[in-house]
């Protein structure tokens, strides 16, 4: 499912683990059915290993987990959300390649 810098999250740890983490988090959602999310998996994985120490990558499977996606509006996946200090701080719906991603990041990790 994941790179060893990236871990799964679910309805039961997300206030923990992503809303109260002193590093920024990126969160993909995701589903196994979902091509897009599938092609996107190796470009997390990478963004993952990348900012490893800086950044929290974390992936929340929408089938499993749905009031998490609710809660954030999540609609159309995979659904990049970059949380700092407990919110939103940015987000990429679809399939974005790495330089996107991490155009985004740069937004919020000094």
């Amino acid at each position: 499912m994941s790179g060893e810098f990236v871990t799964a999250v679910s309805d039961t740890d997300f206030e923990k683990e992503v809303l109260q983490s002193e590093q920024p988090v990126l969160v993909d959602f995701w589903a196994a059915w979902c091509g897009p999310c599938r092609a996107l998996a190796p470009v997390v994985d990478e963004v993952a290993s990348q900012y490893n120490g800086r950044l929290k990558v974390m992936k929340m499977d929408v089938d499993a987990n749905t009031a998490t996606p609710m809660r954030y509006g999540v609609r159309g996946i995979p659904a990049l959300l970059l949380f700092k200090g407990g919110k939103v701080a940015d987000q990429l719906v679809g399939y974005h390649p790495k330089d996107a991603i991490d155009k985004t990041i740069s937004k919020v990790i000094v």
